[in-house]
């Protein structure tokens, strides 16, 4: 890395913890109801929606109720975007007059955007209106967001609590996350993204006339859409003259600052954050990457606020940016290091294919490694054009459950899973009392633990080995052999895992990939979700246990390097086949081994 990278890296990582303690500190006073710089001016506004939607904030909720509230939510957001986007030839604001969906991408997409996974099998300039963006996809960014950190928030009472079975009010908790925290800071986002050149419109696309005219040969097609032969079996081809360019318009830069900031990924634009128009200069690049890590890193110090002892919430925190860096560190030097095929042909090492030249290879690297550690499913690379060994990164970080930061809510609770299973594990090893918080971990917590970590890696098997003896599914990859089973096993895991983000050379947008990704999409997100609500719901009945010299320290670096150790030790037994047989075959046959 040259200095400049040395210094936009350094630069991003000492901001992240900047904000960190604040932001954290902010949070917990927000879902404790306490009084913030915010209340003034919002307060008044959260209690007009409380009288309108008819919410008693007093009226907690045991777990059963909590997440029945949630999925009664997101199952009226499924069918109203699903209705949106069945009918948006009919709604306002399609100045271009983009037909409606068919009803398996509209399932598909209406699916992933209320689960916060944000797939996208089809090109947003092209097949979504300005309607569509705005009152559809855009809202679900927040309201899905703003899910899985109330979630987590009632995980962590879980933890806190002592024998009650109340764990909050989700309206309530809904209502304060989307009002205190995503919209303050997606405006705050949004206008600093548009002073760098993100656009922020209504207008209707613009045709511009290219200064030099150019042409290219197209296929025919037949009625029914097959390509045309000649009588020797070579496609039949017209030349087409390009003198103008279509550049599209439209409301970007406000559902960019919520896509990033609420790790929710679906873009604007096909192109995604690589789009100039969602994502301008290497600025705007740093400020993206900064959204996504923001509030799943705070929310750790939230934890360590809100349970009494900060100094967990560093732990978790100290774990997730150990596993970050070192995921970045293998992207870069797999990067740096180029294809040493290419090299032989005289061509510069480094791999700058698939990456944009204005974000440089450590911008590219660090936003790859930001948007799958977490669940956001951003890109402003081609992981397709990755090395093996660096397109393994982002596949294992998504493999791993994406709690490295996670998913905004989705990666605290998962690594506090993660945490339970090792405090039991730790405990039947040394002999000492398996507790946290001073809540006495047993088999119940333990049942919903492994429910929570193994449901997406189980999908993602099962799903990824159908693909494999499916003919429509094999049909779909570009590519043969190793390189193409990385591609079928990244669509699939980035779909479980709620992460969004395609591999590409993949044409996911065929029956067997929207039908199965609309299920596994859903398993992903709501079964570990109702089984850490029941995990919270069992420790909140519990008492409090203080501390003895048989009780395990889970806020010191030996706990932390333990916990590191279970993660990557869970992930490896349950994916290093898979790999095996994917991106690492396919680095052996690069080198010539």
């Amino acid at each position: 890395m040259n200095m400049y990278e040395w210094l936009q890296t350094i630069l991003l990582f000492v901001v992240l913890l900047a904000l960190i303690k604040p932001l954290g500190s902010f949070m917990a006073k927000v879902f404790q109801g306490e009084q913030t710089f915010l209340s003034l001016i919002l307060a008044p506004c959260e209690k007009v929606i409380y009288r309108i939607s008819g919410v008693k904030p007093e009226d907690e909720m045991g777990w059963q109720r909590y997440a029945g509230s949630m999925l009664l939510l997101n199952l009226a957001l499924f069918v109203g975007l699903f209705t949106m986007l069945m009918t948006q030839h009919l709604l306002p604001l399609n100045p271009q007059k983009v037909p409606p969906f068919s009803w398996q991408l509209a399932l598909n997409t209406a699916v992933s955007f209320t689960t916060n996974t944000n797939w996208q099998a089809y090109a947003g300039e092209q097949a979504a209106s300005h309607f569509t963006q705005m009152a559809g996809l855009a809202v679900h960014n927040f309201v899905s967001a703003a899910t899985g950190i109330a979630i987590a928030i009632a995980v962590i009472r879980g933890f806190v609590r002592r024998k009650t079975s109340m764990l909050g009010n989700f309206w309530v908790d809904l209502t304060r996350c989307t009002l205190y925290i995503l919209l303050p800071i997606s405006i705050i986002a949004a206008l600093l993204l548009v002073s760098q050149g993100a656009i922020q419109n209504f207008s209707a696309y613009k045709s511009v006339p290219l200064v030099q005219s150019t042409n290219y040969d197209k296929p025919k097609f037949d009625d029914k859409g097959a390509p045309l032969k000649e009588a020797k079996g070579n496609p039949v081809t017209e030349n087409v003259i390009v003198k103008e360019v279509q550049i599209p318009m439209g409301p970007v830069a406000s559902q960019e600052a919520i896509k990033e900031l609420g790790t929710n990924g679906g873009g604007f634009f096909n192109s995604n954050s690589a789009h100039p128009f969602e994502n301008p200069t290497p600025l705007s690049n740093v400020i993206e990457i900064l959204l996504i890590l923001l509030i799943p890193g705070a929310l750790t110090y939230t934890f360590g606020v809100m349970a009494g002892n900060t100094r967990q919430g560093w732990m978790l925190l100290g774990v997730m940016l150990f596993i970050l860096i070192g995921a970045f560190g293998v992207l870069q030097w797999a990067e740096s290091s180029g294809n040493p095929l290419v090299a032989k042909l005289g061509v510069q090492s480094i791999n700058m294919e698939g990456k944009e030249v204005r974000n440089g290879l450590a911008g590219s690297n660090l936003f790859v490694v930001a948007t799958t550690g977490t669940s956001c499913g951003a890109v402003n690379t081609m992981h397709d054009s990755l090395t093996p060994i660096g397109g393994m990164m982002p596949l294992s970080l998504i493999l791993l459950g994406e709690i490295i930061f996670g998913g905004v809510g989705s990666g605290l609770y998962t690594m506090l899973a993660f945490a339970i299973i090792a405090v039991f594990v730790s405990g039947l090893m040394i002999g000492r009392t398996p507790e946290f918080l001073g809540k006495k971990i047993e088999v119940r917590e333990m049942w919903m633990s492994i429910i929570v970590i193994l449901t997406a890696g189980v999908t993602v098997l099962i799903i990824s080995g159908i693909a494999m003896i499916t003919p429509q599914a094999v049909a779909s990859m570009a590519n043969p052999n190793a390189h193409g089973l990385s591609e079928v096993l990244y669509a699939v895991a980035s779909i479980a895992n709620n992460n969004g983000s395609a591999f590409a050379g993949l044409n996911a947008n065929v029956n067997y990939y929207t039908l199965s990704g609309s299920l596994a999409m859903a398993i992903g997100r709501y079964v570990p979700a109702i089984a850490v609500l029941a995990m919270a719901g069992s420790l909140s009945e519990k008492k409090y246990i203080p501390p003895s010299l048989g009780t395990l320290p889970t806020d010191k670096a030996p706990f932390a390097i333990w916990l590191t150790l279970v993660i990557l030790i869970i992930g490896a037994l349950t994916f290093f086949p898979a790999l095996a047989l994917g991106p690492i075959v396919e680095h052996l046959m690069m080198v010539g081994v």
